[in-house]
């Protein structure tokens, strides 16, 4: 029944919520993740929120921590073969014949689709969000659904396929953009609503999918200012610090590009110049960087990330495959710490160059950006305040959700 929502002033408030997604948000080590959370528990605050999602036993903090964010929590046991194990290479190899691409199939399961069926048979939700693409056929349908869209993912694989280093990984990844392609395709003709992370996301996927303009609707980016504030006499100990997942293949080849291509240029000028790259399951090729080079620290999972980038100098986002927006963009210029990166990496942030980040799209110019930074302490400075001035202005989470939460209830309201 559609109607119990109230409005006080603007605020919407009394929305019962079905969110459906892949995983649950602790621990917190991706982008996805901690824009789920930092929407869903400033939404929880002021709706009845039920959760879906998988239980990974070897995470038992995932749905130990879930009532932080939803009143009512639906776990369904499965557990996704790891990369580089024996059961992702069998998965691997089947998906050569399946319709579905690879990064969506291994989330679809017989018991997520029935567990999502039963709850909205014994509910009746103002709003159904499916947070991601991958959970969405585990859906019987869409129709009437808020689809949030993190990236386009279709974008994703394309340009894996366009930085290939041979033919048969050329080859792969374009199979698996169309077949994610058509997988996006269906899922944003199916969906009420979708909400997208940028305005460049948003005309992406009327461009490439034929979504109608009233139907998707960008909500940007946030950021906890608070928590990254740079506290007061920190002083910048490293160099370069790069953060983010080293498990997801972008940050895999961005990072590997940057030691190739950039760092060689700037050691010319700073022979001792330090990297940090900090983040979740580092892979082997990027573990193998710091066997060779012992200025260049591989910390694998940290427990606080605000540490290092607050003693780091430059904060360096160097992406040539991606898409959403990149959560470490703003929380580096939140700690107060200034950015260069590409313009792939800083997709879809209403940034500025110079002014509040540099960006850079050659190995020569990566370099001279970071260079500057490094050496010019007055130019450093004006930029990170810029930044700080920017996100404490425009991209506070409680700003952001409410954003979010009154395209919930203009979809509830279309539905009654």
């Amino acid at each position: 029944m559609v109607g119990r929502n109230a409005v006080y002033g603007g605020d919407v408030r009394g929305l019962k919520i079905l969110w459906v997604k892949s995983d649950f948000l602790h621990p917190t080590s991706r982008g996805g993740q901690i824009r789920t959370l930092e929407t869903i528990r400033r939404l929880h605050a002021r709706h009845e929120v039920h959760y879906v999602a998988f239980d990974n036993p070897g995470e038992p903090e995932g749905l130990a921590r879930a009532k932080e964010y939803c009143s009512y929590v639906y776990p369904v046991l499965h557990e996704a073969p790891a990369r580089r194990s024996l059961k992702f290479a069998v998965q691997l190899a089947g998906s050569v014949f399946s319709p579905l691409p690879l990064s969506v199939a291994r989330w679809v399961t017989p018991a997520m689709r029935e567990q999502i069926r039963e709850v909205r048979q014994q509910h009746q939700f103002d709003s159904v969000v499916c947070d991601f693409l991958a959970p969405a056929p585990n859906f019987d349908t869409l129709e009437g659904c808020v689809l949030f869209q993190h990236n386009v993912e279709t974008m994703i694989w394309k340009r894996h396929a366009e930085h290939a280093s041979d033919p048969l990984r050329r080859f792969y990844f374009g199979m698996q953009a169309r077949r994610m392609a058509e997988c996006e395709r269906k899922a944003c003709s199916e969906a009420a609503h979708i909400i997208a992370v940028s305005d460049g996301d948003a005309a992406l996927m009327r461009s490439m999918f034929g979504v109608a303009a009233g139907k998707i609707t960008s909500v940007p980016t946030g950021v906890d200012i608070d928590y990254f504030r740079r506290p007061a006499g920190s002083v910048p100990e490293t160099d370069l610090v790069f953060v983010g997942s080293m498990d997801w293949m972008p940050n895999i080849d961005g990072v590997g590009y940057f030691v190739r291509e950039v760092l060689p240029l700037i050691r010319r000028e700073r022979p001792e110049c330090s990297l940090t790259v900090v983040g979740r399951k580092p892979s082997p090729e990027i573990l193998a960087l710091a066997q060779t080079d012992k200025r260049i620290a591989i910390t694998g999972t940290v427990p606080d990330v605000r540490p290092y980038l607050w003693k780091s100098r430059v904060s360096i986002v160097p992406l040539r495959i991606g898409g959403g927006t990149r959560l470490k963009i703003y929380e580096s210029m939140a700690g107060s710490v200034p950015v260069v990166s590409t313009t792939v990496g800083a997709e879809g942030l209403d940034v500025t160059h110079p002014k509040d980040i540099r960006l850079a799209d050659t190995p020569e110019s990566f370099a001279a950006e970071c260079l500057q930074l490094l050496n010019e302490t007055a130019q450093a400075d004006q930029v990170a305040q810029s930044a700080l001035s920017l996100v404490t202005e425009r991209f506070s989470w409680d700003r952001i959700t409410r954003d979010f939460e009154k395209i919930l209830a203009g979809v509830a309201t279309c539905a009654a």
